[in-house]
């Protein structure tokens, strides 16, 4: 018990200071490299924080739980934007930019229902996993080429780190965010035994939310320094990520077949997700502090209603 509760403060310590200084590491390159935060945050901090759900879900699909694979990332998904986001607004309110609007949600939003078509299908092909992978590449190159000569309109003049110094803050921090999620994980889930909690819960409460703790403390810290931006392209690099290479390579590796048993609620509940993102982003290119408590409420109810 003893050794559990270390697990839980040493697991929250890391993750807190995980995402402080990747979030400063980031910014670093952001500024050196002359691209805004919010590119940042689609690409090097989306996708690092997303290396949780890819290693659940190779590790899913090379023992053949294909029901693994797909919840991992769809509850994944369901977290980022009602939990996390939500969160993030809750601190600070975050404002997006123009082209988080016009190119980055309705991109997420197109994958999102390609994703669900796809599942609901039955399978999704190890054909249809690559070439998810690889509209990933193209989306991400196209995303550094557009904005590279975006100017960088930063209100602090606090020099960037050197890149060098940059590139190690962001593998320690990345390193420090898995190894601290997987420890709040592994107290939180023998405590939850210890006090005759189900496997079931555990795995749609404490594993889901767990492998998401990565992108809810990298955005709440973003939030906190300002970078909102940053905070928005994280979870939405992060969904995007997680549909076109968690799913991809997972199919890659072994086509992921009964897509379409038992996920329907969920599925329906991802869109829903997605799309009322889009809706309060687009509204004032701002998500207020209520939004977030309204995300963050409906996926209290979420969990409650997959529990019960």
């Amino acid at each position: 018990m003893w050794l559990d509760i270390v697990y839980i403060l040493v697991g929250f310590v890391l993750l807190i200071k995980g995402g402080d200084f990747l979030v400063e590491g980031a910014v670093s390159i952001a500024k050196r490299a002359n691209l805004s935060p919010m590119v940042i945050g689609l690409t090097i901090v989306g996708f690092g924080t997303s290396s949780p759900e890819l290693l659940v879900s190779i590790q899913a699909a090379l023992s053949g739980s294909s029901g693994i694979a797909i919840g991992n990332v769809v509850g994944s998904n369901i977290a980022n934007i009602a939990l996390i986001l939500g969160t993030a607004a809750i601190v600070k309110a975050c404002t997006a930019k123009k082209m988080t609007l016009k190119v980055d949600m309705p991109f997420m939003l197109l994958v999102t229902a390609l994703f669900v078509t796809i599942a609901m299908s039955g399978t999704i092909s190890r054909l249809a996993g690559i070439l998810g992978f690889l509209l990933l590449c193209s989306f991400t190159i196209w995303e550094i080429k557009t904005n590279q000569t975006e100017e960088n309109n930063e209100d602090d003049n606090e020099p960037p780190m050197a890149v060098w110094k940059a590139i190690i803050v962001i593998i320690l921090s990345f390193a420090a965010l898995v190894y601290g999620s997987d420890k709040l994980v592994e107290g939180a889930s023998d405590i939850a035994r210890m006090l005759g909690v189900s496997d079931r819960v555990i795995g749609l409460t404490i594993v889901a939310v767990g492998t998401s703790l990565p992108e809810l403390f990298s955005s709440v810290a973003a939030a906190r320094k300002g970078q909102t931006d940053m905070a928005i392209g994280n979870v939405v690099g992060s969904a995007i990520f997680n549909l076109l290479c968690v799913v991809g390579i997972s199919a890659a590796i072994s086509p992921i077949y009964n897509t379409n048993d038992g996920f329907l609620t969920d599925y329906i509940c991802m869109v829903a997700l997605s799309g009322l993102l889009w809706f309060f982003l687009s509204t004032k290119k701002t998500l207020e502090r209520w939004e977030g408590i309204v995300l963050v409420t409906i996926y209290v109810g979420y969990i409650t209603y997959t529990v019960i």
